[in-house]
Parts: structure tokens; sequence; C-alpha cells
């Protein structure tokens, strides 16, 4: 009798429920597809590492247009400061930024899952998988079979650990404190800090979002020599210049690893894609991550989709297309690791040249007047 292989359990259990992961799960989904979500957390808005701090693009082009108002607060400008301070204000007609009640959004998002029919497995660790018998499946660790492994882990994958793919290693680290009911005199703008002292190879930033205050700063991280950003010499170093109250008091702090390079070797293998922070899938220059792991998550999703539905290339082969390069961010950020003073950066903030180069930053375009 010829061989039946066994029936699968889900066709795509996928690891990580934060943006790269909900966006795969979702596009899925939608072709009825037997879809799992695996998620560390109790609390899908508890120990977060993202700044939840969304460009106008990924409000208007994907599933994040759908937010609850009272989740997102607008944000039109940039305040840039020079490290003595001295700063510039940018802004572009019809752009803008949206700072979010980060927590409650990450659980909407687990709503939009179970809403899909997702089965969304809070509290739920990837521990470990295999190739099942006869090598066309996954046999996920106290999951079952599927025919498609999905990594949206983080930086520190494990799925691409247990499976061989690639690794990010070079990554910037991030704190950021959180000061619930708090109103900064400029709240419609994101402020931004350059400094050599506090953020090397990154920035600081204040923004106000719909439930208070946020600050942080990242650092460019050397596993060999590791550093703790200095939040609360930040803190009072900006303080003032913000707006920050001295009475504020700390209600969160969010702290983690950002991708600010590629992996170390591939990003799929057959049945096993890697999407969002753990597919390097994060500008490496403004380490901005929520709309290209969206993207490149909704991405692999639709191709899962299609492909089990027989109308559509391997969803590897798309991953591996969709995954965005970043040539000439690459350039910029090997500039920032090994260029970066202050005092250019003090002398030149307001001349036309180092505005140029960071309405391009910010505003993802060229030719934006201040």
């Amino acid at each position: 009798m010829p061989h039946t292989p066994p029936a699968n359990d889900y066709d795509v259990v996928i690891v990580g429920a934060s943006f790269g992961g909900a966006a795969c799960a979702l596009a899925a989904a939608q072709y009825g597809l037997r879809v799992c979500v695996l998620e560390r957390k109790a609390d899908p808005g508890e120990r977060l590492h993202t700044t939840g701090i969304v460009v106008k693009e990924a409000m208007e082009q994907t599933w994040l247009g759908r937010m609850p108002d009272h989740l997102v607060q607008r944000v039109a400008r940039v305040r840039l400061y020079a490290p003595n301070l001295h700063n510039v204000l940018l802004t572009a007609p019809g752009y803008y930024f949206l700072t979010t009640d980060t927590p409650n959004l990450m659980r909407w998002l687990a709503s939009e899952l179970r809403a899909s029919g997702v089965d969304l497995r809070l509290q739920q660790s990837f521990t470990d998988a295999c190739r099942d018998g006869d090598g066309d499946a996954w046999q996920v660790e106290g999951v079952g079979r599927t025919a498609c492994l999905v990594g949206a882990d983080g930086a520190r994958s494990r799925v691409a650990q247990r499976t061989g793919l690639g690794q990010v290693r070079d990554n910037l680290y991030g704190v950021e404190r959180e000061f619930a009911g708090v109103q900064l005199p400029e709240g419609d703008a994101l402020h931004c800090f350059v400094s050599r002292r506090f953020a090397p190879g990154y920035i600081g930033w204040a923004a106000q979002n719909p439930t208070g205050v946020q600050v942080g700063l990242a650092l460019r991280h050397d596993p060999a020599h590791a550093r703790a950003p200095d939040i609360e010499g930040f803190l009072e170093h900006v303080r003032d210049v913000v707006g920050l109250p001295h009475s504020a008091q700390v209600a969160d702090t969010r702290a983690g690893l950002v991708p600010c390079g590629l992996p170390d070797g591939p990003i799929t293998a057959p049945g096993v894609i890697l999407t969002g922070d753990a597919a390097g899938v994060v500008s490496p220059l403004s380490a901005g991550g929520i709309h290209s792991s969206w993207r490149h998550g909704w991405a692999v999703g639709d191709a899962i989709g299609l492909h089990r539905r027989g109308k559509g290339p391997a969803a590897e082969q798309v991953a591996r297309q969709a995954a965005p390069t970043f040539h000439r961010k690459r350039m910029l950020r090997w500039a920032m690791d090994h260029l970066q003073q202050d005092w250019p950066v003090n002398a030149l903030l307001r001349t036309g040249p180092m505005r140029r180069l960071a309405e391009q930053i910010y505003f993802h375009r060229r030719g934006v007047r201040m």
C-alpha cells in the first residue's frame, strides 16, 4: 500500500504575536487556513520591546489602519536636537507619525487574531521543532504537525536557532521609560536627540502618546562590552528642554535588543521562514521596524495561503524576495557607527545638507520643506 503522510494539525504555526507574526497570521487566515500563533507572554501587552511609533504608511496601507482612535495620537512634526540641545523643527506637508497606547494596541491585535479564527496560544513558548518522518512537515513540540513554521520571535529567535537558519548578531540596545498622565508642552512633535555621549550609534527620543509620555534612548550593542543606556542621565539632560515635569513618576520601563543588521545566514529553509526582527526586517538606520515587519509578515502569510491553495509560488521564495535590503541605509549605518561625532552636528544642524539628510530619514522622501 502507498504511504499516506499523516494529516497536519495546522497549515502554519507562527511563533510570536507582535507585528510581523500578527500580520502573517491575519494574511494566512484570510485563506481559511488553520493558523496557530504561539506567544510566550500571558498578556500580549506586557514586557514590550517596541516604542509603538507607527509611520503614516503603516496606518494608511495596512491592517493597522483599523486601530481604534483612542489607541493612537497623531504627531505631525519632528524637533531634532543637536548634542548641545540647539534644535530645529522639521515638518512635511501631509506626513505624520502615530504614537500609540502600545500595551493596549498589542491586546487589540490579539483580539483581531482571535476574531479571524487564529488559534492564539498565550503563555506558550516555542521550545523545539524537528522534521517529521517523511520530511514534508515540521513537528512542533507541544503543538503538533504543521506544513509551515514561521519564526517571528525577535532578535534572538529560537526558531532560527532550532532550525539552523541565520541569526541577527548586529543589534542596538534600547530602553524606554513611560510616564503616565503627563502632557508635554509641545506634544505634537517627536523630539529626537543626537548625542554620542548618551546614544552612540543611534538617538534618544521623547514623545507624547495617548496615555502619557515616553522617553528613551538606544545605543550600539557590543556583546563583548555590553553597556546599559544611561537613561537616568539622559532624562536629566532633556527633561527641562522637552518640559517633562520633575514630579513625573515612571509608570513602566521597556528594554531590549533592536536589530540593525541582517541575519548571518538564510531566512528560509523548506517549510520554515523567518520574518520581522528575526529576519532583520528593520531599518538599519532609524531602527523603525513596525511597517517593514508588517509588510514582510503579510507577504509571507499571503504567500503561504496562496501556495496552500495551489495558486502561487513557494512561500520561502516570496519571503526572500520581499525582505528589504536597505542598501543605502546600511551605508549610513556604517557612517553612524564609525564616524559619529558631536561637533559636526552642533555646527551643521541648521544647514541645508543636514536638514535634507534629516528629512529623508524621518519623512522617507526628498525635497520636503521645513
